[in-house]
C-alpha cells in the first residue's frame, strides 16, 4: 500500500501550512474527502474522521456564526487523533480558536487560494491515483495511433524485437520488458515503465539500446492507457486461429476485461505491420466499424438468398 503523508501534498499543491507543525507526517490512508458541514451543526455521529477533512465558504460561514465555545467545541471534536489534517479553501482567513486547537492536536491546516470544487478534484485525483491497486506484467507497452497495445508472450518469441519496428514506424514505447499496471478506476488501467529502465530496449544479439536517445523524445511516452493486449506466441500447426476475427477473446488484469488478440509467429510474417493493424482495426470498433461482422452478414444474407431462391 503506498504511503501518503501530509509533507507530500505541501510538495505537490499550492497549499500554505498555517497551523499543526507537528501533524505534517500525518499518514492519508484514503482518498475520499470529507466537508464537515453536518458536523459544524454539532452532529458528529458519523463522523469520518479519517479522511482529509475541507472547509470551504459555506462551512466556514456557518462556523463563524457560533459562538465562541461553540466554535472551541466543533474543532477540537474535528481535530482527533487520526484525522489526517484540514484543508480550507479560498484562502479564507482562519480563527484563532482553530489555530490553537489544531495546535494542540497535533492536526494540520493547509490554506488553499483555489476554489473549493477545483481543490477537491485536484486532491481526489491525485489521491485516487496513489493508492490506485498496482501490479507488474512481463511484455512491451507500446503507444500505436493513440491506442495503448500490451504485447505479451513467452520470452524470445520476439516483443522486443517488434517494439523496436513499431518505434521505427513512428509509434512510441512506453515499456519494455516490465510493465507496472495501475487501475485508476474501475474500467482503467495505466501502464509505465519501472525508472531504472524507462526509454530503454533490450535487443538480443544488440544489447540495451536507449530509444529517447537514438529516435528522440517522440519516440517514447512515460504512461498510456492500455486499451488493447496482443499475445505473440509460436505457431502451432495443429491449433486453430481465428481467421475471421468474430470471436472476441478477453484477458483479465486486476478488475478490468481488455481485449486480447493472439498472434501466432512464423518466419515472413511482419508482427509490427500486424500489430498496427490490429491497433487500427481495434479503433474502428470502437468507432462502430466491425468488419468481421459486416463480412459474416453479408454472407448470411447471401447464403440465405440463394436458398429463398432454390425453393422458388
Amino acid at each position: 500500500m503506498p504511503k501518503v503523508q501530509i509533507k507530500d501534498l505541501l510538495e505537490n499543491f499550492n497549499l500554505t501550512l498555517v497551523a499543526g507543525d507537528d501533524g505534517i507526517h500525518r499518514e492519508i490512508i484514503t482518498s475520499d474527502i470529507s466537508r464537515p458541514g453536518i458536523e459544524m451543526t454539532g452532529y458528529f455521529r458519523y463522523y469520518p474522521r479519517e479522511r482529509l477533512q475541507l472547509i470551504g465558504k459555506t462551512e466556514m460561514a456557518y462556523y463563524l456564526e457560533l459562538t465562541e465555545e461553540q466554535k472551541k467545541d466543533r474543532v477540537e471534536k474535528l481535530c482527533t487523533d487520526v484525522t489526517p489534517g484540514i484543508v480550507v479553501s479560498r484562502g479564507m482567513d482562519i480563527p484563532a480558536v482553530m489555530i490553537e486547537a489544531a495546535n494542540e492536536s497535533g492536526v494540520p491546516i493547509l490554506k488553499s487560494p483555489r476554489q473549493t470544487t477545483r481543490v477537491i478534484s485536484r486532491l481526489t485525483n491525485y489521491l485516487e491515483t496513489a493508492f490506485a491497486p498496482t501490479t507488474a506484467i512481463h511484455g512491451v507497452l507500446v503507444d500505436i495511433n493513440g491506442v495503448g497495445v500490451l504485447i505479451s508472450g513467452q520470452s524470445g518469441v520476439g516483443k522486443s524485437e517488434t517494439a523496436l519496428e513499431l518505434v521505427k514506424r513512428g509509434h512510441r514505447l512506453v515499456a519494455d520488458d516490465n510493465v507496472e499496471i495501475r487501475q485508476e478506476d474501475y474500467d482503467t488501467l495505466i501502464g509505465n515503465s519501472p525508472p531504472l529502465i524507462e526509454h530503454l530496449l533490450e535487443i538480443r544479439g544488440l544489447g540495451i539500446i536507449n530509444v529517447m536517445t537514438l529516435f528522440g523524445a517522440g519516440a517514447v511516452r512515460s504512461y498510456k492507457k492500455i486499451s488493447l493486449i496482443v499475445n505473440l506466441e509460436l505457431w502451432d500447426q495443429k491449433k486453430q486461429y481465428d481467421r475471421l476475427g468474430l470471436e472476441e477473446e478477453t484477458m483479465k488484469i486486476m478488475d478490468v476485461h481488455l481485449p486480447k488478440a493472439t498472434i501466432p509467429v512464423r518466419p515472413g510474417r511482419n508482427l509490427a505491420v500486424i500489430i498496427e493493424v490490429a491497433a487500427m482495426n481495434f479503433r474502428l470498433k470502437r468507432m462502430g466499424v466491425n468488419t468481421a461482422q459486416e463480412f459474416s452478414d453479408q454472407l448470411t444474407t447471401m447464403i440465405e438468398r440463394e436458398e429463398k431462391d432454390k425453393f422458388e
